[in-house]
């Protein structure tokens, strides 16, 4: 087993640090750790935010377990240079494309919700977010008009793109509650349109999952009003990153959500995939010891049960979670005072026990 570790920018090396100190104490058999740069950091030592390198570690592992990217003072590089331009190339080439970014609310913290608390009780959904299409990989630029400068970004599916993620989708909601959300803006965008004949189209060899369709404003607000209503969610890419970390809200905190992204390639003991905290690198809390790694760690987890094929150590490190949240163990995104490493010893004494 082989396991690429790329801990980025910002607070990315201190919550990785923290899920690796998870990882080592499992002890797993077998297990190869690489350890690659990407994003800020591999800009200013090897002049590009994912270097080939880099990219060939991801290659030769199992499963990719990331950080986060972002640095302020990039912001001025040419775009193609940017730290971001790491996460969304290994997407791109790995052929990662279905992003699935569960959220649901941990017992006992329905109060740190931005909801009330018996609408966030009823918070258990799975947003599975397209990966590779969309305005992010659009064609895109810059020029002047008679207003000035004008900036365009094109926004784009084909068919193909939409039924895989479909099928995605499709088959993660037969392994829930059997019921299924699209959301799209069919109203307005000729993309959408066509998402939404394409997942119509797939849902006739899924007959026992049952489809509706949302559109994005009236999803966004339904997240907020009636969260319950959902199970599993499929959405294209700039509307599942806006409502994945909408939803992060409604849990408690986005220190708390995990994400995978996956594709069609199998190893030997799963699905390859990449495993990230939806929060980002948070710059300004940085070498702070503030950064929540409970996200990081939930990530773990999902890297060792669809990467990985081990279910019990996933469930270990889960139920290790739930306990110190129930224990009261709380970073400062959730109202506390313990630090990164605090949690991380928390997180390592439940696993113990």
């Amino acid at each position: 087993m082989k396991i690429a570790i790329f801990p980025g920018d910002g607070i990315g090396p201190e919550v990785t640090a923290q899920a690796r100190r998870v990882l080592d104490a499992l002890d797993l058999p077998g297990l190869t750790l690489f350890e690659g740069d990407v994003g800020a950091i591999a800009y200013r030592r090897h002049g590009h935010p994912l270097p080939q390198e880099t990219l060939e570690m991801a290659r030769a592992a199992d499963a990719v377990l990331f950080g986060a990217v972002g640095d302020f003072a990039c912001d001025d590089l040419p775009r193609e240079l940017r730290p971001e331009q790491a996460i969304l190339g290994l997407r791109s080439e790995l052929g990662l494309f279905a992003n699935l970014r569960p959220a649901a609310g941990f017992p006992g913290l329905e109060h740190l919700s931005s909801l009330k608390p018996e609408v966030a009780r009823s918070i258990d959904l799975l947003v599975v977010r397209e990966l590779n299409g969309d305005v992010y990989f659009g064609d895109k630029g810059e020029r002047t008009s008679a207003g000035g400068r004008e900036g365009w970004d094109a926004m784009s599916y084909n068919e193909d793109e939409v039924r895989r993620i479909a099928h995605v989708a499709f088959r993660a909601a037969m392994g829930r509650s059997k019921r299924l959300t699209s959301v799209d803006k069919a109203n307005v965008l000729e993309t959408s349109r066509i998402w939404r004949e394409t997942v119509i189209e797939v849902a006739k060899k899924y007959p026992d999952v049952t489809l509706d369709h949302m559109y994005v404003d009236n999803a966004a607000m339904q997240f907020v009003k009636s969260p319950g209503q959902f199970d599993t969610i499929v959405t294209g890419n700039l509307f599942g990153d806006i409502l994945s970390d909408q939803a992060s809200a409604c849990v408690g905190s986005i220190g708390l959500l995990a994400s995978a992204s996956l594709g069609e390639r199998q190893t030997d003991y799963g699905t390859f995939g990449l495993y990230e905290p939806i929060h980002g690198s948070a710059p300004d809390i940085a070498g702070q010891g503030k950064a929540n790694p409970v996200a990081a760690v939930l990530s773990l987890a999902m890297l060792l049960r669809h990467s990985l094929g081990r279910e019990e150590d996933a469930v270990r490190i889960e139920r290790a979670v739930e306990g110190i949240l129930a224990d009261g163990v709380f970073g400062g995104d959730l109202g506390g005072s313990a630090s990164t490493s605090d949690i991380g010893e928390a997180i390592l004494a439940r696993l113990d026990s």
